[in-house]
């Protein structure tokens, strides 16, 4: 056994299969068959069930794959303070980011760090703010940047961006031509709201206690995945939303949806630079997070 049949086995686990597995390793299925084959006859057991169309892994195969992606992670920690003892920054790197930093705030500063460090290959994963955080204590991701906090001894966090929510409704909306709305007045609106784990729906959820009522005091005409599910949603007429003015900067731009301020309630939240605090800064991650910073300075 070695870290490169390590390697293999958690890209069959991550992907569900081995031929995709085998594609974003180039190597042919039956290679990455044999690799698996080799790691089940080391260990004595059967680590991966083909089940219908998918790779799953045993239990036995879980609990392979819980250290082995933190001996992953720690061989890319070995070779990023190599390369920066060497006077240079270079290796993989994974961060996270939950919808909003990590569809419209993340990308950007990727591709700006990237052009700095070319030798830097950057991985991110986006997903709800629960799922980051989670695969962040896991050791799959070294670092995250999500919408709410996690009151958890293992993580630190500390605030990277201010943001400000709002209503969200089409230009053609009774509210259309408002600038706020009596919190009242929403109660009755039907209104689409995000799946739970999303930060931007724990947001919500805090700031309407505050105000002394819950999600259910809301009438919701739908559940949506996504930031962009919602959005359209809000488009289509299926109902109204809370979502973060940066993720409808252009609607709002070009008229097609508007921003309402909601009386009696505070929808300022803010997003959070998320780590491991049991797991040592690399130094690629260090050097991401201070370009991540002067970035976010930069563009204020």
């Amino acid at each position: 056994m070695d870290l490169w049949h390590l390697n293999i086995f958690c890209k069959v686990v991550e992907h569900k299969s081995f031929s995709k597995a085998g594609e974003t390793a180039y190597l042919s299925q039956p290679t990455v068959s044999s690799h698996i084959r080799d790691l089940e006859s080391h260990f004595g057991c059967r680590l991966i069930d083909r089940l219908s169309k998918e790779a799953v892994p045993t239990k036995a195969g879980e609990l392979l794959y819980s250290y082995a992606i933190k001996l992953m992670s720690l061989h890319d920690e070995m070779k990023s303070a190599i390369s920066e003892f060497q006077g240079s920054i270079k290796g993989n790197f994974v961060i996270g980011g939950s919808t909003i930093p990590g569809e419209y705030i993340l990308p950007r500063i990727v591709a700006a760090f990237t052009r700095i460090y070319p030798d830097v290959k950057i991985s991110l994963v986006i997903g709800d703010t629960d799922k980051i955080i989670n695969e962040t204590l896991s050791g799959i991701l070294e670092a995250g940047v999500v919408g709410a906090e996690k009151k958890d001894k293992q993580i630190f966090q500390e605030i990277l961006i201010a943001d400000e929510m709002r209503l969200i409704v089409p230009s053609g909306h009774k509210w259309g031509k408002k600038k706020s709305i009596d919190l009242k007045m929403l109660l009755a609106e039907p209104f689409i709201i995000r799946e739970r784990g999303s930060g931007t729906l724990k947001s919500i959820e805090q700031n309407l206690n505050a105000a002394g009522y819950g999600i259910d005091d809301l009438n919701i005409s739908a559940q949506m995945g996504s930031t962009e599910a919602v959005r359209q949603g809000i488009k289509n007429k299926a109902g109204v939303s809370i979502l973060s003015t940066i993720a409808v900067e252009g609607d709002l731009i070009e008229g097609s949806l508007k921003a309402l301020a909601i009386e009696g309630l505070n929808l300022k939240r803010n997003f959070y630079l998320t780590r491991n605090r049991q797991r040592s800064i690399s130094p690629i991650c260090n050097a991401f997070i201070l370009h991540m910073k002067n970035e976010l300075i930069r563009n204020k």
